[in-house]
C-alpha cells in the first residue's frame, strides 16, 4: 500500500508505504515515510519504462565494475535483465517504490547485506573524480555531530567486583574519535575483567576497529585483512603501538556482547577477538555483513551501494559474510550482560 500524506499545518508532503504479508489477516512487515517536499504529488516521483531500464542498466554497470565477486555480479546482471524482460518491474511507475523493489532484489540476488539501491527526491550531484578535502564548515559540522554522539560511546563504567564495562554503538573515524576511544579504554584499563557491549553497534571504520582492539593486546598482533577486487591487493590491519593512555592488556579476560543487530565493523571486532581466542563472545549470532561498501551515482536520483572488498581473517582465512559471528555462549541479547557477569563471577573463560 502506498499513499501521500501532508502535514496538517505545513505544505510538507511525504510518501508513505506499507508492506503487507500475504496472511489473513495481513500483517505490516515494513513501513516507509519519505519526505517529498512542499506541495508534492506523485508526478514528482513518476518513472516510466525508459527510466526504469536506465536505472537497471546503470546498476548493472556499477556491479560489473566494482562488486567484490565478479561471477556474482554477472549472475545478478543476468537475473535483473531476465526480470525486466518478464515485466516484473512494469507496474512500478513510482520511482520510490521502484527503488525499494530494486533494493530488495539486489540484496536477495547477492545475499549481501551491505548491498543497496537508494532513491533521492533531491538531485544527486555528480561526484568529482578527485573529491576535494572537506571544507572548514564541513569539518566543523562533522566535529559537532561526533560530539553530539560522543563518538558512539554511550556508557563507560566500573561495575561491582572491579569489572570494566564499555558500551559503544559505532566505530567512527580515528582522527575524529581516537581521543574519545582512548579516554574510554584507559578508564577501564585497571579492571580485572572487561565487558565490551556491541549489541547496538552497526560497525564503521576498520581503522577504528584496530585502534580499539589495540588496548586489548600487549604485543603487536595481526587482526584482519581486506582484499579489494579492483586492485587485487590486501590491506592488513594490525594493533597499533602509538595509542594514547593505558592498555587493558592481553592477559585479563574480555567478554564481547552481541546481538542480531551487531553488524559490519562490530562483527569484525568480534570475529577478530574470537579467532585470536582473546575474548568470549556472549549473546546472539551477529548480522552477517563482512564486505565494505562504496556508493555510486547511477543518475540524478538513484545511488547503488556496492561492496568492493572482502575481509580475510589471518587465522581462519574466512569471514562472517552471510553467516554472522557465532557466540561462544549463546543467549538472548537481553540476557547477555547478566550472563557475562555470571561467567566472570564463576571464573569461566572460553
Amino acid at each position: 500500500m502506498e499513499f501521500l500524506t501532508r502535514e496538517r499545518k505545513t505544505p510538507q508532503t511525504y510518501y508513505a508505504a506499507l508492506d503487507l504479508s500475504p496472511t489473513d489477516p495481513p500483517q505490516i512487515t515494513s513501513s516507509y515515510l519519505i519526505p517529498l517536499g512542499p506541495n508534492a504529488t506523485l508526478e514528482t516521483v513518476r518513472i516510466d519504462a525508459a527510466g526504469r531500464a536506465k536505472v537497471i542498466d546503470g546498476a548493472i554497470a556499477k556491479l560489473d565494475s566494482f562488486y567484490v565477486f565478479a561471477d556474482v555480479a554477472k549472475r545478478m546482471a543476468d537475473s535483473l535483465r531476465a526480470r525486466t524482460t518478464r515485466g516484473m518491474y512494469d507496474t512500478y511507475t513510482n520511482a520510490i517504490s521502484f527503488g525499494l523493489k530494486l533494493n530488495t532484489d539486489v540484496r536477495e540476488l547477492s545475499r549481501d547485506k551491505h548491498m543497496g539501491v537508494n532513491y533521492s527526491v533531491s538531485p544527486i550531484p555528480p561526484r568529482p573524480a578527485t573529491p576535494p578535502p572537506p571544507s572548514p564548515a564541513d569539518s566543523a559540522r562533522m566535529r559537532a555531530r561526533m560530539d553530539e554522539l560522543n563518538c558512539g560511546f554511550v556508557k563507560v563504567e566500573q561495575l561491582d567486583g572491579n569489572v570494566g564495562y564499555v558500551k559503544f554503538n559505532g566505530f567512527f573515524d580515528v582522527n575524529a574519535c581516537g581521543a574519545t576511544a582512548s579516554a574510554a579504554m584507559s578508564f577501564v584499563a585497571g579492571s580485572r575483567a572487561l565487558i565490551v557491549d556491541l549489541r547496538e553497534n552497526g560497525g564503521g571504520s576498520p581503522a577504528m576497529v584496530a585502534y580499539v582492539s589495540s588496548y586489548l593486546f600487549s604485543t603487536r598482533t595481526h587482526l584482519n585483512g581486506l582484499w579489494e577486487r579492483r586492485s587485487g591487493k590486501t590491506e592488513e590491519f594490525w594493533t597499533r603501538d602509538d595509542i594514547a593512555g593505558r592498555r587493558f592488556g592481553g592477559e585479563k579476560p574480555v567478554y564481547v556482547l552481541t546481538s542480531a543487530r551487531t553488524f559490519s565493523g562490530a562483527e569484525e571486532f568480534s570475529h577478530n577477538l574470537k579467532s585470536l581466542k582473546r575474548a568470549t563472545i556472549v549473546g546472539e549470532t551477529t548480522g552477517g555483513g563482512a564486505h565494505p561498501v562504496s556508493g555510486h551515482r547511477i543518475d540524478e536520483h538513484f545511488m547503488i551501494g556496492v561492496p568492493f572488498a572482502r575481509a580475510i581473517n589471518p587465522i581462519t582465512r574466512t569471514n562472517w559474510e552471510g553467516v554472522g559471528v557465532e557466540p561462544d555462549v549463546k543467549v538472548p541479547a537481553a540476557d547477555a550482560l547478566a550472563t557475562a557477569l555470571k561467567l566472570i563471577r564463576d571464573g569461566v573463560r572460553q
